[in-house]
Formats: C-alpha cells, sequence, structure tokens
C-alpha cells in the first residue's frame, strides 16, 4: 500500500471512489450520491480542489487502485487559520480493517503537523460509527462535542460527535475560569 497526495491526475479515480462512498454509506456524509451525481463537471471540481491552497487530500492505493481517501482542509478565514478539519475519510469495504485508514490519517495528521500555523485538527463523526471513533481515539482525538439530529437520511435522523486533536498551543491563550471579563454592563 502506498499513501500520497493526490493531484489532478488522479480526479478522476477519487470521484468514482467518492460516489462509491456516498452509496456505500449515505448516513456517513453530509452530501448525498444524488446531489453528488447531479454536478456539473465534478472530475474538473475535484481537480480544482486538489490545487486550492490549504486543501490536502490523501490516497492509499493498492498497485494503482484507488482504496482510501481523506482529506485535510486548513481554515482560510484569518481568525481560525490555526484550524483544520478532516473531511471525507473513506476505505472501499474489501479493504477495511488493514490499517489504511490509520495510514490516511496518520499522513494527514503529519501533514497538519508541517504547517506551522495549524494548532488543532476538528473532525466530525456518526456518533454509532464504533470503528471509526476507537480510531480516532487511538490517535488522540478527543470529544468536545455531541450534535444530536445532526442530519438526517431517508427519515431517519443520525447523531455526531465532534472530535479536535490538538498538535500545539497558541501564543497569547487566555484561560478563562469563570471570572468576570467584562462583556456587557454588569
Amino acid at each position: 500500500m502506498e499513501i500520497k497526495l493526490l493531484d489532478a491526475t488522479d480526479a478522476e479515480r477519487y470521484w468514482k471512489l467518492r460516489l462509491e462512498a456516498l452509496k456505500q454509506n449515505p448516513e456517513a456524509f453530509l452530501t448525498s450520491y444524488q446531489d453528488a451525481i447531479k454536478r456539473e463537471n465534478p472530475i474538473e471540481q475535484v481537480a480544482r480542489n486538489f490545487i486550492t491552497e490549504g486543501n490536502f487530500t490523501f490516497g492509499a492505493f493498492d498497485k494503482e487502485e484507488l482504496i482510501g481517501v481523506v482529506t485535510l482542509l486548513q481554515e482560510s478565514a484569518e481568525k481560525v487559520r490555526h484550524r483544520a478539519n478532516i473531511f471525507a475519510m473513506y476505505v472501499t469495504p474489501e479493504k477495511q480493517s488493514l490499517g489504511v485508514g490509520k495510514a490516511l490519517m496518520e499522513e494527514a495528521i503529519n501533514k497538519a503537523k508541517t504547517i506551522e500555523e495549524i494548532e488543532k485538527i476538528n473532525l466530525s463523526v456518526m456518533a454509532t460509527n464504533e470503528k471509526a471513533k476507537k480510531l480516532y481515539r487511538k490517535l488522540g482525538f478527543k470529544v468536545y462535542g455531541f450534535e444530536e439530529n445532526a442530519f438526517k437520511v431517508n427519515g431517519i435522523s443520525y447523531h455526531d460527535e465532534h472530535m479536535v486533536l490538538h498538535l500545539r498551543t497558541g501564543k497569547g491563550n487566555v484561560n478563562l475560569k469563570g471570572e468576570n471579563i467584562g462583556f456587557g454592563d454588569h
């Protein structure tokens, strides 16, 4: 297995795997398969995403076959450039439980560590996806929030857990311990 940063030449393979992911696990992704297939020029859009600043999509290959993907996306707004997010994590079913997901996540985390601005990585995971949550916890992620009814698929509500991995502490952190910090009139 080889993990590499995807580029425009991988866009078609990525799109094929993305559609598989949306069909296989519609409850795990915000985008639906139906919405995805309606996109105009989806492969060109994917290729553009691959060259967008702060967007890093990694692929796991078994020989020439793309078997898994994950995207690390650094926030672009000035006040939140210290954050990155993990999106679109997927490993094809036949290759699950073989360490592919762990290898992809480690590559994304290691990339984030090379970007001095990034202090933390956030992700959201379906609350019932125990395999994914176990992997994320092993990698150091901690739950910081729970969202009931995060989204619906075919009338069924799904909950999300929000997780964070702190890579480094920012400069000038303010530790608020219940003091009056001067908001509004008191």
